[in-house]
């Protein structure tokens, strides 16, 4: 029977210039919708399904074995000939795991020749088959998915930093399985055949001083599970900083409106403005206008690079008395009457 043409990409769902990661994130959807367990009144069709699927991925995650995929052209059949009479392929047993972790699959039991296809036979069967691909990819195992969450701080948060402590719903293995999704040969109730149960997770979180909105912190080790012994994936928590009642923020740089009586504007005075870390007295020039804005050196955010503080500027904002005496009108007049005849 002449071998057929397998298109692994179309098998996954996937375009041809697809990463690493969306091949996995494909077959990780399409393998825990086909697992044999999971179909049991379309078993057979379910166990069809799941190898293709095996097969494609066992080609495209792997560097070597894709780049040669990619190599096959219009050919395909005479290369595929020249590798048939130049090798002997056996059926072999295959074995093959659901991820994460996942329930085996033993192809050689299938019933149908056992085995991936002819065509995965014929040019990937030398390509690493001295163990199964279960075995190979157990050894070596996938690393678990990045996730992301978000953390909430105020700003005098984001200025001071320190310890938080942070409470999300996340996943880890499935004790009762141990993440094979498999409990003494059926389905495992626990987590369903995924080998992920979700869990509420408390961890103890170091907000840099300085973070910014929108910066992403890493938490090695704490995403998703990895399968086959590989590696926990990342959590990434993205800051939000809340607006703040009293500060602006512009990068490393605090901004604050400070009312001025128009005496302390004209004559020149002190002031008393708030910074993240207590009132402090700012000189006020004579004959400032009003919205002059004053800065005040190393008074803003720290700097996450470089070390230092930015700086604070004080908005100046004039304060007109709101009752004036006959007296004080009367002022106002004279000095109205002197600034007319400059």
């Amino acid at each position: 029977m002449p071998v057929q043409y397998k298109d692994y990409y179309k098998t996954l769902g996937v375009s041809k210039s697809a990463s690493t990661k969306e091949i996995k994130a494909a077959y990780r959807k399409l393998a825990r919708q086909w697992p044999p367990d999971v179909n049991p009144t379309k078993k057979a069709e379910a166990e069809e399904k799941f190898k293709e699927i095996a097969e494609a991925y066992e080609v495209l995650s792997d560097s070597e074995k894709r780049k040669t995929y990619n190599t096959l052209g219009n050919d395909w059949q005479q290369r595929a000939r020249e590798y048939q009479g130049a090798q002997d392929f056996g059926g072999g047993r295959f074995r093959y795991q659901t991820p994460p972790g996942g329930v085996q699959f033993d192809f050689g039991d299938l019933g149908n020749g056992g085995g991936f296809s002819d065509f995965f036979q014929t040019f990937f069967g030398n390509m690493g088959r001295g163990a199964t691909a279960g075995a190979t990819r157990s050894r070596r195992g996938t690393r678990g998915s990045d996730i992301e969450s978000e953390i909430e701080l105020s700003l005098r948060d984001a200025y001071a930093g320190g310890k938080r402590t942070l409470t999300l719903q996340t996943h880890v293995t499935c004790p009762r399985c141990h993440g094979t999704g498999n409990d003494r040969g059926k389905l495992c109730p626990e987590c369903h055949g995924n080998g992920f149960v979700p869990q509420t997770k408390t961890l103890e979180v170091t907000i840099p001083p300085g973070v910014r909105d929108g910066q992403r912190i890493r938490l090695a080790g704490q995403g998703e599970p990895g399968m086959g012994g590989g590696q926990n994936g990342d959590l990434y928590l993205v800051v939000h900083i809340a607006p703040d009642p009293v500060f602006t923020r512009k990068g490393d740089d605090l901004y604050v409106e400070q009312p001025v009586s128009i005496y302390t504007l004209v004559l020149g005075g002190e002031v008393t403005v708030p910074t993240m870390t207590g009132k402090i007295s700012v000189k006020v020039p004579p004959n400032s206008q009003n919205g002059r804005k004053l800065r005040v050196p190393g008074k803003g955010m720290p700097r996450l690079r470089g070390g230092g503080h930015g700086d604070l500027y004080v908005t100046l904002g004039a304060q007109v008395p709101k009752h004036l005496s006959d007296e004080e009108r009367e002022l106002f007049r004279k000095l109205a009457d002197l600034a007319e005849k400059k």
